[in-house]
């Protein structure tokens, strides 16, 4: 795994958010990082008007090139997630645009994390066995 970032914003409310990336996952990280901001959005960790880090200051902490943190902020805006402000920063707007998923799904799914958690299980490892669950029914 690459380092784990921590940030919070330099106004307004103090937050501290780990993102972090999985070299070992097949997932790209440019997706890692779409999927960890939105996650936090939907639960609450990040809110509207937090400011997520600069571009070069995430890459860096996170071992990536700037380009790969640029298409996951893109992709972020593109979901209706941040809002960038060019040389101001990227803030959040607030969920994506697309529907949250239902309740009772986010339940199931916090469940099915919690035993992957316990099971020691990777995230990746864990999304595989959703795959599979999925696929065969």
């Amino acid at each position: 795994m690459a380092g784990p970032a921590a940030h919070g914003p330099p106004y307004g409310r103090h937050i501290d958010v780990i993102l972090e990336i999985d070299v070992h996952s097949a997932l790209p990280p440019y997706e890692q990082l779409r999927q960890q901001v939105t996650a936090l959005v939907l639960g609450g960790a990040l809110t509207p008007g937090d400011r997520l880090p600069a571009i070069r200051q995430l890459a860096n902490d996170l071992g990536l090139a700037g380009g790969t943190v640029a298409r996951a902020y893109r992709e972020l805006e593109s979901d209706g997630v941040v809002t960038t402000h060019g040389r101001h920063g990227t803030v959040v707007a607030g969920p994506p645009s697309r529907p949250a998923p239902p309740a009772e799904l986010l339940a199931a799914a916090r469940r099915y994390a919690a035993q992957a958690s316990n099971a020691d299980a990777t995230l990746d490892d864990a999304l595989t066995a959703v795959r599979v669950a999925y696929a065969t029914g």
